[in-house]
């Protein structure tokens, strides 16, 4: 049996609410599942959130909360948030699970059994808001530390650490030759720069519990509990049911590792999930061949009033709030903007205009003009297969054949954006046909029966695929749109099921609602 298409994010870190960047994450991996899926594939989708590390007990403490109650009511609002932008996983990781904390303390009995851990005394810059080591590798050419560290203090601590260095020249080969790889490619040149710096420094993975309490404790030395990064990255395997125990309800682990696609943002890439973590899972005994595939996309920044762009943050004021964006302009306007207009890979600038347009043009005037007047048109009689062809219906068909060429060339290679303007491009060759052909004129000659009736079918059939292709991204309303046209097979259609003729002869069609109702702006 072949494996599942394995698809995980990051897991977000719920020490607050969650932001634009988060949702665009989630709403990006479930378009890519939904579409596997609709590519005959079967999938398991997992995310979560990682609770454990210094800031969350910090921010209790602050509370004046437990921080376990604090980690269980901030996750909730990442859940709720997920429902109700239609986020469907099939896995759903907490670090606090006990079949996580299992398979993280039996890592480190390995690795200190393998000799990859040992323990030691040091002095070093420590950055509170990373909860990480610094070295003087990470100073500005100025010789200070970037705003990016957040506040850092001097520390003198007893530790555990992970021979990370040991596994640097296997990293650099395995970059190099795509062993491990990372998409978008011009993502490989911050890795390769990174691993240099990997070259002669190793990985701090523990925290002594007079400093922080909140993490899994180590097995073998009970002061200390697990460096928060170090337990967070082994969720894309604990939860994919590596080492699990017995009696546990986590999947089969070679039925999905290794992950086809590690949905990860730009700001974590290094050194993460791209130097830490392919190293841990070298020095447990992965082979070159079950290394991950790494997806990163970028940011999604704000325009200051100068028109520049600037990274979102509190402290500027200018973070976007998707549960709001939701609940005033719709989940579908949402989700359609947040991968219709960014790059796979690259940053985009968030725009409130830009999301009304996109939904005004693309799906309220070209798509749910298209869909009314299709169904307007049949009247809810029945469709009549013909021979009739005068070159526009062959025109028509051929466009369809294109878009859907496009489309699966480019979910393929994880660009949405341009999947979408696949789609597009028919709805609007659809929406010239009919302006071509008015056949609210032809039903008034007899003569043009046939005419008419090639006309219908071949807008009727186009509407049916492009709902079906608009599956992954906007679920509720593809099936709303299949629900109008009453095309309601018995088991799902695939993406090789898109052949001409779904629509049978004699087919009818039902009556046309909006799917796509305008947003429209008070004017003051």
């Amino acid at each position: 049996m072949s494996k599942d298409y394995f698809i995980t994010t990051a897991i977000d870190y719920p020490n607050g609410l969650p932001h634009i960047g988060h949702a665009y994450e989630k709403i990006l991996a479930d378009v890519i599942a939904r579409y596997r899926r609709l590519n005959g594939q079967r999938v398991y989708f997992l995310t979560g959130v990682d609770q454990h590390g210094q800031k969350m007990q910090q921010t209790a403490e602050a509370e004046g909360v437990n921080v376990a109650t604090l980690a269980k009511r901030n996750t909730k609002k990442f859940l709720s948030l997920w429902d109700t932008l239609g986020v469907h996983y099939d896995g759903w990781a907490e670090t606090t699970a006990d079949d996580h904390k299992h398979c993280v303390q039996a890592i480190l009995r390995d690795l200190h059994d393998k000799g990859q851990l040992y323990k030691k005394t040091t002095t070093l810059s420590y950055s509170v808001r990373q909860e990480q080591y610094l070295t003087d590798k990470d100073r500005t050419s100025e010789g200070n530390f970037g705003p990016e560290w957040g506040e850092v203090v001097k520390l003198e601590e007893e530790n555990w650490w992970f021979k990370l260095s040991e596994h640097a020249a296997w990293l650099k080969g395995a970059v190099e030759s795509d062993t491990f790889k990372i998409l978008p490619a011009f993502r490989k040149s911050e890795v390769t720069n990174a691993i240099e710096r990997a070259a002669d420094t190793d990985l701090c993975i523990s925290r002594p519990k007079a400093r922080l309490h909140w993490g899994i404790e180590i097995p073998f030395d009970t002061d200390f509990v697990t460096y928060v990064w170090f337990d967070a990255l082994i969720n894309y395997i604990s939860f994919a049911g590596y080492r699990k125990a017995g009696g546990s309800t986590l999947p089969d682990f070679d039925q999905l590792w290794p992950a086809d696609a590690h949905v990860i943002g730009k700001d974590i890439l290094v050194p993460a999930h791209s130097i830490y973590w392919p190293c841990m899972l070298h020095a447990m005994g992965f082979a070159d061949d079950q290394m991950p595939t790494l997806l990163v996309h970028g940011w999604w920044n704000s325009k200051s009033q100068s028109g520049e762009e600037e990274k979102m943050s509190k402290s500027l004021g200018n973070v976007v709030d998707p549960a709001e964006l939701a609940q005033k302009f719709g989940v579908d306007a949402l989700r359609y903007y947040l991968v219709r207009d960014i790059t796979t890979g690259k940053d985009s600038a968030f725009d409130l205009s830009r999301l009304i347009m996109l939904f005004n043009t693309e799906l309220a005037n070209d798509l749910g003009n298209l869909l009314n007047r299709s169904l307007t048109l049949t009247k809810r009689g029945a469709l009549r297969v013909t021979d009739y062809d005068d070159g526009q219906t062959q025109a028509l068909r051929e466009s369809l054949a294109e878009s859907v060429a496009a489309y699966q060339t480019a979910m393929e290679h994880d660009e949405v954006s341009v999947a979408l303007g696949a789609i597009n491009s028919h709805v609007v060759h659809c929406n010239g046909f009919l302006e071509r052909n008015k056949p609210w004129n032809l039903a008034k000659d007899e003569s043009q029966a046939d005419r008419l009736a090639a006309a219908l079918y071949h807008i009727c059939e186009s509407c049916t695929h492009l709902a079906i292709l608009l599956g992954p991204v906007l679920p509720t309303a593809a099936e709303k749109i299949l629900a109008q046209l009453r095309f309601t097979p018995e088991s799902p259609v695939l993406l090789a099921d898109l052949q001409w003729g779904l629509l049978q002869d004699g087919h009818e069609t039902g009556k046309p609602k909006p799917v796509f109702p305008r947003i429209e702006i008070p004017q003051d």
